[in-house]
């Protein structure tokens, strides 16, 4: 019994040790087969861990979140900025003096003559930097002092100190037509009447029409003492009138191609003259800073006079029928209302500088000016033609200053050119007294 059990315990032992053996088998092969099984695994995350120590350095603390750390800076070159926009146009500086400027009837294009006799023709935009010149011509010999366009805008009239009248070509400036010693003496003054009818005045007091298409003058009449200063017509084109050196305003129908009449003498000479309340009222500035004002066919003696407090009414320009602009040797460019007369401020001014021509956008959203300062300005008149004038006078405060009617109606660096917004408080103030006058009477 003791050899059967032996047996059985050997047989048992060597059972137990094949299990044991088989076992570890096994699991070395489990190990390997997990071993190979896992490599890809570690292989995955080894590469994670490289991407992620890469990436780090872009977003770092030290860095604002949502921002790019390193901006390309082509980007930024290859981006234009965009550009700025202007109340008005910029101002065009010249080479000369400008005698005369003209503005397109249709378009943002305008001419000027300066001193040399040079023209020069130029677009205009609110756009900063976008002004262009357009083209140039040197026609004339000497001064030009007028220039016109034609209703069409195609043409281009201009007189000069050289005695002669040039017909251009509005588009690109070409020389089309030329009349040589037109006058006797220099050339100041220029008119169209229509598309083929042209006025003239010299310094000598003459006053001629041209039919352009022959190139010969209709009329030839000789009844001022001094230079003639400015012409205009009525809406009829009959009758026009011309004002004088002389302090006189003269009176011709072109339809019977005679001479009517002489007004009065006024004092100092008479420069400017235009048209109002729809042709019911003649307007001539004057040398001593005072506006005349005649009846219509009512010629020979005025009916009012203006006094503005300025050294002369060098030019006129109507923008509506009871507001219009004058310019003055001061430099200074104010708006006036006819009838109640009334000076409504400040539009602009050339610091110190004589003003010699005043001109009109076709759109009436400005006015453009030339001065002694060889610039071409600029002013916003859009609001003009909107203001209300009350007929009480308001109490005038002693050394009170021009109201501005602009931004930069008192000059760029100057301290008032930001009166505009106190003007407005200032309105209310006015209009209270006024209120208070009324209620007084």
């Amino acid at each position: 019994m003791v050899l059967i059990y032996s047996k059985l315990a050997a047989e048992e032992g060597a059972v137990t040790s094949l299990h044991w053996q088989r076992y570890r088998l096994i699991q070395r092969r489990r190990r390997k087969t997990a071993n190979n099984m896992a490599a890809p695994a570690e292989h995955v995350e080894t590469k994670s861990t490289e991407t992620d120590t890469t990436e780090a350095p872009e977003t770092s603390d030290s860095e604002p979140a949502g921002q790019d750390p390193d901006p390309d800076p082509d980007e930024d070159e290859d981006e234009p900025a965009e550009p700025k926009i202007r109340d008005t146009p910029g101002d065009i500086r010249l080479e000369a003096i400008a005698n005369t400027v003209a503005l397109h009837p249709s378009r943002d294009v305008l001419v000027c003559g300066d001193v040399d006799g040079d023209i020069y023709a130029y677009s205009y935009s609110c756009t900063e930097g976008e002004n262009r010149e357009l083209w140039s011509s040197g026609h004339h010999m000497k001064s030009c002092r007028q220039v016109r366009f034609s209703a069409d805008g195609l043409k281009l009239y201009s007189v000069s100190r050289d005695k002669a009248v040039h017909l251009l070509d509005a588009e690109r400036g070409h020389l089309v037509t030329r009349i040589r010693g037109a006058h006797a003496a220099p050339i100041n003054s220029l008119l169209l009447v229509d598309e083929n009818i042209v006025a003239t005045g010299d310094d000598g007091g003459t006053l001629k029409v041209w039919d352009m298409r022959k190139g010969t003058d209709i009329m030839d009449l000789k009844q001022h003492e001094d230079y003639i200063s400015d012409i205009a017509v009525d809406q009829a084109k009959r009758i026009l009138l011309t004002t004088s050196g002389d302090g006189t305003m003269g009176v011709f129908n072109i339809k019977r191609r005679r001479f009517e009449l002489l007004s009065e003498y006024q004092s100092g000479d008479l420069t400017s003259v235009a048209l109002m309340k729809h042709g019911r009222k003649v307007v001539c500035g004057s040398s001593e800073g005072t506006i005349y004002i005649f009846n219509w066919n009512g010629f020979g003696a005025t009916s009012d006079r203006f006094a503005i407090k300025a050294e002369s009414v060098e030019c006129i320009a109507p923008i509506t029928d009871s507001i219009m602009c004058t310019a003055s040797m001061d430099g200074y460019i104010r708006a006036l209302n006819l009838l109640p007369n009334r000076v409504l401020g400040c539009i602009g001014q050339h610091v110190g500088e004589p003003v010699e021509e005043l001109a009109k956008s076709w759109d009436t959203r400005f006015l453009v000016s030339s001065a002694h300062d060889q610039l071409i300005k600029f002013w916003d008149i859009s609001g003009l033609p909107g203001t209300k004038v009350n007929e009480y006078r308001k109490r005038k405060k002693k050394d009170e200053r021009m109201k501005s009617l602009s931004k930069k109606a008192h000059g760029d660096n100057n301290f008032f050119s930001g009166l505009v917004e106190e003007t407005k408080e200032e309105e209310k103030e006015e209009e209270e007294e006024e209120e208070e006058d009324s209620d007084s009477d």
